[in-house]
């Protein structure tokens, strides 16, 4: 298996509420058929029925009310750039969950929940450097 992710599938309650939060934030999808595809860099982020993802795994909905055991990362440039997205969730509709401080680690982060509960981390990281198309290398952790 090749190294690399190329799509993201978040499974939601409601397409509609779903597709309106992230429009919310700037992000612009395509609706195919019941399913919203957002070109997020170089890999993509669907939302589609909770259910008919479950079904489409081979898997049975599971609860839709607590932490699923996954977070995304939204890396920024700036800490007054957490600021802003964090007040933008708000306003989306979404929860920030862990309001914005310097972690244990020394960056700036936070986090939020979509309408469906799916959690993300929001950070500025000076030792994640973005490139101007907003990608992150992540850096070699064994170099002295």
């Amino acid at each position: 298996m090749e190294q690399r992710i190329t799509l993201i599938t978040l499974g939601v309650l409601d397409l509609a509420r779903s597709k309106a939060f992230y429009e919310a934030l700037g992000w612009r999808g395509q609706e195919v058929e019941e399913t919203v595809f957002f070109q997020a860099g170089g890999l993509g982020l669907v939302l589609w029925g909770r259910e008919k993802l479950a079904r489409d795994c081979g898997l049975q909905p599971g609860r839709a009310d607590g932490f699923g055991g996954i977070a995304l990362a939204h890396n920024v440039r700036s800490e007054a750039e957490v600021d802003a997205l964090l007040a933008a969730v708000e306003r989306a509709g979404g929860t920030v969950t862990k309001p914005a401080a310097v972690n244990a680690i020394g960056f700036y982060s936070s986090a939020f929940t979509d309408p469906d509960g799916h959690a993300w981390e929001v950070a500025h990281n000076p030792g994640f450097p973005l490139a101007e198309d907003g990608s992150v290398t992540l850096p070699d952790f064994g170099a002295a």
